[in-house]
């Protein structure tokens, strides 16, 4: 909650990444309360109030997570909103002529998009999100200790930096100051 809310602010990139390790973690402890308490709110330094109001958000998430059939797999419509944002985003930056920096990183990182998704047979998943699905995917390999290879890395630092871009530009829009010459 405290870490979730400071990374929104921050970085919106870490926080939809952040936010996706909680679902999963949750999941990893059956969307039981108990378990999470004992598992990773006990294992803070937080006040007992801190920790009080760390529970409700865990239950709260654990609510939305069975209201919106996602116990088993899938992601929460918060986080599914954070998605249709950046691509929102995504597509004005492509449309708008002042932001070429960014078309370029977009064209040099689609052709890693279009391998990653013929790889996953991800037909349904948009540039973006196949973008997240991969960095969160290097994000598991390297929590399990496995080996990466070399084309894999390339790949995940494409992504980076065009994810890295965009997050930057959400956080300028949020702020309302990416478009404000034309106010």
């Amino acid at each position: 909650m405290y870490i979730a809310s400071q990374k929104r602010k921050e970085n919106i990139a870490e926080y939809l990444l952040y936010m996706w390790q909680i679902e999963d973690m949750i999941r990893a402890n059956g969307l039981d309360i108990d378990r999470i308490k004992a598992n990773i709110i006990d294992k803070t330094s937080l006040t007992d109030g801190q920790k009080t109001q760390l529970a409700e958000w865990y239950e709260s998430l654990i609510d939305m997570m069975r209201r919106e059939g996602v116990e088993h797999s899938g992601h929460l419509q918060l986080n599914k909103n954070v998605v249709i944002q950046l691509v929102q985003l995504h597509d004005a930056l492509l449309k708008d002529p002042r932001f070429g920096e960014y078309t370029k990183e977009f064209y040099n990182t689609l052709p890693y998009i279009v391998e990653l998704r013929a790889k996953a047979g991800e037909q349904k998943a948009g540039e973006i999100e196949t973008c997240f699905n991969a960095l969160y995917g290097m994000l598991m390999l390297r929590l399990q200790g496995k080996e990466i290879g070399k084309d894999t890395l390339e790949a995940i630092k494409q992504i980076s930096r065009f994810i890295a871009l965009l997050a930057h530009y959400f956080r300028l829009d949020d702020n309302d100051e990416l478009f404000k010459d034309e106010k």
